[in-house]
């Protein structure tokens, strides 16, 4: 009975995924960048931040700090100001200016596009690495934000409130090729329809899917 549960699981997670990438055809990662650095930066930014705000702060903040080394090099008072307006602005610049030195000092100023790589930088976890990645080096992964994490189980996908068991189950349930992509839509679809406090299920698509479990 557990293997039938579990097949039927992968079967629904699918379905959903097929669903998903009808309704959302276009999706892609909202962060504005050109190069693996503006990305990694504009991640970093976006932590309890919408990327509508970082949007309009990184344009400035990237023609000020053109490549890793300006950000290394960057005065902390000076950037802190720059970021001011996302939040926790103090705690980003430590960190981007962190990130940045070691980017210098151990990869020659490049973003590696690793996850072993980029896990032990300043200021990134497999959230950001796995955005990287398949953003910035078309390596699949599974981003877990609080959107994906909220979905997930509300969609009965997982049981777990832990970012990288979920990102772990997600994985197994969709096909790799798909995973980035996939991050995207429930993004997405976090966004426009199944909010966090009033999902609205009745113009949802993906209902007959959806088993609408309550989740905090």
């Amino acid at each position: 009975m557990r293997r039938e549960a579990a097949a039927a699981k992968k079967h629904r997670a699918r379905a959903l995924a097929r669903g998903l990438a009808r309704r959302y055809p276009d999706a892609h990662c909202a962060l504005i960048h050109d190069t693996p650095l503006q990305l990694l930066v504009a991640t970093i930014l976006s932590a309890q931040c919408t990327d509508v705000r970082v949007n309009v702060v990184t344009p400035a903040l990237f023609a000020r700090y053109p490549d890793a080394r300006a950000f290394a090099e960057a005065a902390p008072t000076e950037l802190e100001t720059a970021i001011q307006s996302t939040g926790f602005f103090r705690n980003k610049a430590k960190n981007i200016i962190a990130c940045c030195k070691q980017l210098v000092e151990k990869h020659d100023g490049q973003v590696p596009g690793t996850m072993a790589e980029l896990i032990p930088l300043p200021g990134v976890g497999r959230k950001t690495a796995n955005v990287i990645l398949g953003n910035a080096f078309d390596t699949p992964g599974i981003t877990v934000d609080t959107h994906v994490q909220r979905l997930s189980r509300r969609m009965g996908l997982t049981k777990h409130s832990d970012p990288e068991k979920i990102e772990r189950e997600l994985m197994e349930l969709i096909p790799e090729k798909d995973w980035t992509m996939f991050s995207h839509r429930m993004i997405f679809h976090g966004r426009q329809v199944c909010h966090a406090r009033k999902p609205k299920c009745d113009e949802c698509t993906l209902r007959e899917l959806c088993p609408r479990i309550d989740v905090p």
